[in-house]
């Protein structure tokens, strides 16, 4: 997670020998805020129409991980005319190097989402609240993230299908994960649960430290395989695996948008924020969208269907000032209710335990002074390798149980790194997070720079709901996110168990030659609990309650007797026709692990649902259900 930060100003003539615009990373890193992204590959090749017609027959609502394998899969139908509208800018360069993921935090491609205070969580953070990343640009937060490719548990779809919704079980959705897959490991194409040919790629860093292979036989040494965590069985330890192609990100713009951009049937706007839909009150017929591009209103319209995929954030704040809430939320603003649904309920996250860090005494993991920017940034273009091509610094997975869980159902995962928040003197990570200078001054400047590893756990079924709800009706402001971290005491009681299991994994024999122990300074705000106990460690995730960006849930899919469900089975708006969302915030339930994976599943399969309903003639309507 920290070797963005170890570019210097000599990597500008390096890069600049073999030609390369990449020449303004180091521009990026020595500070500058204002950098020209349109003006980073000059010659690629344009994938932002600037005229538009007056309708389509889809518009689709977001470019990011579902919204665009949805605007990619219904151009195949070459009778369709398909519009995608996403709010950010394309990628760039800087976005294709794997451990540059947090510089493109906090930056024009995030929406810089923060959440509410709530005095519970965030402790350590400024001002009490989370930064949420959200991605504002082509691809979305697959722009943004550390490129993990985890699918999650079968249990987590069974349960979908258990709750009203057929079709979605593990056996019904593995097909779609497989659909997009093209893995570059022969170890797991010969398997059942992967197919290679995708558009998708998906492989291991091509680098990695000893401390990973620590990692996995201290799984060993606790009982747990060593296993495709995406396969059979999730309990286990693993080489994390991640959404790269040749050492470069594969986001879902690069992988499902590049090779279609010459099809005569799609367009896609950049830069065009959508600002509600347009729904006929008196037919409820959703027909066209209303969005700001360039300073300018605008308005197009939709023959079949407007698809909303702007994720879990985002498509509930769209839905609400357009008139489709819950009445008390809308009347508060003064928004005329068209069809009272529970839109921004159920949101779920997985929180982690961030800052847990263990101390080496071999040079062997992520140190900033250590590397040396020429030979290092010559590695990475030349041959796509070496310490710029790791999932953000990420290395290692791991699902486990503590006693609250069940051996075939893990609840908790381990994110294991050859770095933590030290390991670059200050210089992005602690900023990333948001930590405070106190906090990072006393626990983490002592050993800046010094070898360290961390292993984070997180939750991966949290009890606590969160809500979205709208700071007023202008759709540009920014909604407000109430995460609502450990209301569920459940939560917490698990996580610190996380702890424990992660602190006996440091104590293996598989760390011992590399000097392992616990950092050993104690959180200021937490002096008050006995150094390891648990009350000691429920304080620690109180105040370093770290998120890894999985909002889900705030458009609840389920049936119609489920007073909590936004849309069908089929991903239909309940009551208004003509209106689908197909993104993370269908999900009824997070599933269990990180949900990159299963968004782009969730597009897969609903633009499936969509080519089914039109091309056979079965768009029943929308049940009338009133709340």
């Amino acid at each position: 997670m920290v070797l963005e930060t170890l570019f210097v100003t000599t990597a500008a003539k390096t890069i600049g020998i073999v030609g390369s615009t990449l020449w303004l990373i180091p521009l990026i890193l020595a500070g500058l805020t204002y950098v020209n992204y349109d003006r980073l590959d000059p010659e690629a090749p344009v994938i932002d129409a600037r005229i538009l017609d007056k309708d389509y027959d889809f518009v689709v609502v977001g470019g990011g991980s579902a919204g665009a394998v949805v605007a990619s899969r219904l151009s195949e139908v070459p009778d369709w005319k398909v519009l995608l509208l996403e709010a950010g800018p394309d990628e760039n360069e800087i976005s294709d190097v794997p451990s540059l993921a947090a510089y493109l935090q906090l930056s024009k491609l995030d929406w810089t989402y923060k959440t509410e205070y709530t005095g519970r969580a965030c402790m350590g953070m400024k001002s009490g609240r989370c930064n949420w990343p959200r991605g504002k640009v082509l691809g979305g937060s697959s722009v943004l993230n550390y490129m993990l490719y985890v699918r999650g548990n079968r249990h987590d779809y069974d349960l979908w299908e258990q709750l009203g919704n057929p079709g979605w079980n593990y056996d019904n959705v593995l097909r779609y994960f497989k659909k997009s897959e093209d893995n570059r490991n022969p170890y797991l194409t010969q398997t059942p649960y992967h197919e290679k040919g995708g558009l998708l790629t998906v492989q291991e860093s091509p680098w990695r430290t000893p401390l990973v292979v620590a990692f996995l036989e201290a799984g060993l040494e606790m009982g747990y395989p060593i296993r495709d965590i995406n396969g059979a069985e999730q309990a286990g330890f693993m080489i994390a695996q991640g959404t790269i192609r040749r050492g470069s990100r594969c986001s879902t713009g690069k992988a499902f948008l590049r090779p279609i951009r010459l099809r005569k049937n799609i367009h896609i706007a950049l830069n065009s924020h959508v600002t509600r839909v347009l729904i006929n009150p008196t037919t409820m017929r959703a027909f066209g969208v209303e969005f700001i591009r360039n300073g300018k209103k605008q308005v197009v319209l939709a023959r079949k269907e407007v698809i909303l995929a702007a994720g879990a954030i985002n498509t509930p704040q769209i839905l609400m000032v357009s008139g489709v809430g819950p009445k008390r939320e809308l009347r508060k603003h003064g928004i005329p209710v068209l069809r009272d649904l529970p839109v921004g309920e159920n949101l779920q996250d997985h929180v982690g335990m961030g800052g847990l860090t263990f101390r080496i005494d071999r040079p062997v993991s992520i140190v900033q002074d250590r590397f040396q920017a020429f030979p290092m940034t010559m590695q990475y273009i030349l041959r796509q390798t070496g310490p710029m091509t790791t999932l953000g610094g990420v290395e290692g997975l791991a699902f486990v149980n503590t006693y609250l869980g069940n051996r075939s159902w893990p609840d908790i995962q381990f994110h294991m790194a050859p770095a933590s928040v030290n390991s670059d003197a200050g210089a992005r990570v602690r900023k990333v997070l948001g930590l405070t200078d106190e906090l990072y001054d006393a626990v983490y400047k002592p050993i800046a720079n010094q070898d360290v590893y961390t292993l984070m756990p997180l939750l991966l079924r949290p009890r606590s709901r969160g809500w979205v709800r709208l700071r007023d009706k202008n759709p540009l402001s920014p909604p407000l996110i109430h995460a609502n971290y450990f209301d569920d005491p459940i939560d917490i009681k698990t996580l610190v168990e996380g702890a424990k299991i992660a602190i006996n994994i440091s104590k293996a024999r598989a760390f011992e030659k590399f000097g392992s122990r616990l950092h050993s300074i104690p959180f200021p705000n937490c002096a008050e609990h006995e150094f390891r106990s648990d009350a000691y460690w429920e304080c620690h995730i109180r105040t370093i309650s770290m998120t890894i960006y999985h909002p889900v849930g705030t458009c609840k899919m389920g049936p119609e007797w489920d007073q909590g469900a936004v849309v069908d089975p089929w991903l239909r708006v309940y009551g208004v026709k003509g209106l689908r969302i197909i993104d993370a915030s269908i999900m009824p339930t997070i599933p269990s692990g990180n949900t990159n994976a299963p968004t782009i599943m969730v597009g897969e399969k609903g633009a499936d649902m969509v080519k089914e309903d039109w091309m056979t003639n079965r768009q029943s309507v929308n049940s009338e259900r009133q709340f």
